[in-house]
């Protein structure tokens, strides 16, 4: 038999307090126009990103991002002020769900952004669906998000995995590349982009003689770079980004390839770690949504802004955070703060053009950013812009239904 806790007279008196509190709330609430209940509250923004580990540099950058186009509104959304929440999402897949449901259900937010880690992200994604919270994706490129998963409720502002590899085919064939070596890790992120390269190198007339990989994270890239200098093709295209990314630069020159055999990759093969990796990097050809070296008088003053705001240069991910705030601006000023007003809201963000760092851009019919990428080369420890890969370049958005 089972004894039951003493009773605590404190906390009867607290649930007491609270409920009659609420019962006031409540019946005071009956009184009021529905638009000035939703008007009176802080508009409460939760923030899913990595703040641990690996990727919890490109979790700061896209918060601050994000903060600096509130800041420039006054900090305030439509009017309203802010509530921030947040959540270390530790770039752990296993724990996406149990996350998201924290700052929706505990935390009640009305906005969720998030996520880097395409795994994680496809537990904000269940959770988006599920609950029907505003979801704004500031990186995580995984496919299903603005394809088979879409949903009117979740936008992304950042890309999809093959967008930037997409831009790749024509500029390698205009070069004179006709047989090219694909080579990644086995993930999700890196079978997205090559998607992307095979779709465009392959339409332009290109020949993939071998795809070649390696579990991701390994970076045991010895025996994959012998097999490619065995293979003497025209050039190498790939996948690869942070630590690793810069581990394969440095080997690949190691191995002597550099100056043999041209490579090309997804601009976050040279993104970030251009310092680490050295030397090695000068020459590599990449296609990418944004650069630093971007001379437009828009990029120059965000990024005399951000340095000012936090001692530090903006990278791709601090852009991703900035547009991220500034599509949410534009939908909160249409519905003048109301975020309750959900077709209102929807329908301004799928209208907005967003003018941004990287140059202006719109959001295609299944929310995924309709975007110039830019054709880049390092030198001297910086991407360099020498051109435009692909003009206002859309992901397909196939199997997304509304």
């Amino acid at each position: 038999m089972t004894q039951r806790p003493p009773s605590n007279p404190a906390s009867r008196r607290l649930v007491l307090s609270r409920s009659a509190a609420l019962i006031g709330a409540a019946s005071t609430g009956l009184l009021l126009p529905e638009i000035v209940r939703a008007q009176s509250g802080k508009v409460r923004v939760g923030f899913m990103l990595p703040y641990t580990g690996t990727f919890a540099q490109l979790g700061v950058a896209i918060e601050n991002g994000f903060r600096m186009a509130i800041n420039e509104q006054g900090g305030k959304l439509g009017g309203r002020e802010i509530e921030y929440f947040k959540v270390d999402d530790e770039s752990e897949p296993s724990k996406g769900i149990e996350n998201a449901n924290k700052l929706v259900q505990r935390d009640k937010v009305d906005v969720l952004v998030g996520t880097v880690h395409s795994g994680v992200q496809m537990g904000i994604q269940k959770v988006a669906r599920d609950s029907g919270v505003l979801s704004l994706i500031p990186n995580a490129g995984v496919h299903a998000a603005t394809r088979g998963l879409c949903a009117p409720n979740v936008f992304r502002t950042s890309f999809t995995n093959s967008q930037p590899t997409r831009a790749l085919g024509q500029v390698m064939m205009a070069r004179g590349h006709k047989k090219a070596v694909w080579i990644t890790w086995k993930y999700a992120a890196g079978d997205e982009a090559f998607e992307g390269f095979k779709e465009s190198y392959t339409a332009a007339g290109g020949t993939i003689i071998k795809e070649l990989g390696l579990p991701f994270p390994q970076v045991e890239f010895q025996a994959l770079l012998t097999e490619i200098a065995a293979l003497k093709p025209d050039a190498v295209a790939c996948f690869f980004a942070g630590g690793g990314a810069a581990k394969f630069i440095r080997d690949y020159a190691a191995a002597g390839l550099k100056g043999k055999i041209p490579l090309y990759g997804s601009g976050f093969l040279t993104e970030g770690v251009l310092d680490a990796a050295g030397p090695a990097a000068d020459g590599i050809i990449t296609t990418m949504h944004y650069s630093d070296s971007l001379d437009t008088p828009r990029n120059k003053k965000f990024r005399l802004d951000y340095a000012k705001a936090y001692k530090a240069q903006p990278d791709v991910y601090a852009v991703q955070g900035y547009d991220t705030g500034l599509l949410l601006i534009q939908g909160a000023n249409a519905v003048k703060g109301d975020l309750s007003s959900k077709p209102a809201l929807y329908k301004a963000m799928e209208g907005a053009t967003i003018d941004s760092p990287r140059g202006k851009w719109t959001m295609s019919k299944a929310h995924n950013p309709v975007q110039d990428i830019y054709l880049r080369v390092v030198e001297n420890k910086e991407n360099k812009v020498i051109g435009i890969a692909a003009k206002a370049l859309a992901d397909s958005g196939a199997g997304c239904k509304m």
